[in-house]
């Protein structure tokens, strides 16, 4: 149960990490703590809790006598699955949808061979039957029940491939995939080529035919980067 004071909480951080992230506040603004309190009504102490979470993902840094400073783009934690978020959301969304993208494309087909390597055969079972969920929920516009299937394979890509770096990616692969879905840059049913694609890359993990398995994982990448120049030119 959220709590006034989470609540309050959430409101004051969604509201500046969108705001930071779109550019509202640019590099080296100043941001005071009482002025925020005031401006939203709350106490310093959620001020400086809401700070704690920014710094955490170093879009701000809080230094006495100074204040809270925003820090530039380059200093960000663009892998922190609610930076990227609030990226998705703002008016840059093309481009970061692009960057995410191309990132997955050098990433999940090499996962993918790896998967074919070292899955287990629970994993495979999952891979399969995600695979298969694709294919049900491709038609009739049911967008949010394949999105689910969607990260649930991917997930078990990443993680297949026994390699821990590429497993981290799991969360960075959902907020893309979730991003496309609810901004609204997926076609009204997916691509039948691209599910085709999802069921093969499970039978070449399943059948441990790496090169296989990453080649069609590919496929898969320049396919959603095809739709993107359709879709957020």
């Amino acid at each position: 149960m959220t709590t006034p004071v989470q609540g309050l909480h959430s409101h004051v951080l969604a509201t500046l990490g969108l705001a930071i992230t779109a550019g509202e506040y640019p590099p080296g603004t100043v941001l005071r703590t009482d002025e925020v309190a005031q401006r939203f009504d709350v106490s310093r102490t959620v001020v400086r809790e809401v700070v704690r979470v920014l710094e955490s993902m170093h879009l701000v840094e809080s230094r006495r006598r100074v204040g809270v400073t925003v820090l530039p783009t380059a200093r960000w934690n663009v892998y922190d699955p609610q930076v990227i978020r609030w990226r998705l959301a703002g008016a840059d969304r093309p481009r970061q949808l692009r960057s995410l993208t191309v990132l997955r494309s050098a990433v999940e087909p090499v996962a993918a061979g790896l998967a074919a390597e070292n899955a287990t055969p629970d994993q495979c079972r999952r891979l399969t039957e995600h695979a298969l969920g694709l294919v049900a929920t491709s038609r009739g516009r049911r967008l949010e029940e394949y999105l689910v299937h969607d990260i649930a394979f991917h997930r078990v890509v990443l993680d297949a491939s026994g390699n821990e770096m590429f497993a981290r990616l799991g969360d960075v692969v959902a907020e893309v995939l979730t991003g496309r879905t609810h901004h609204h840059v997926m076609f009204e049913d997916p691509d039948p080529a691209a599910v085709t694609l999802h069921v093969q890359v499970a039978e070449a993990v399943r059948e441990r035919d790496a090169a296989r398995a990453e080649e069609l994982t590919r496929q898969i990448a320049v396919g959603a980067l095809q739709e993107l120049d359709v879709l957020a030119p």
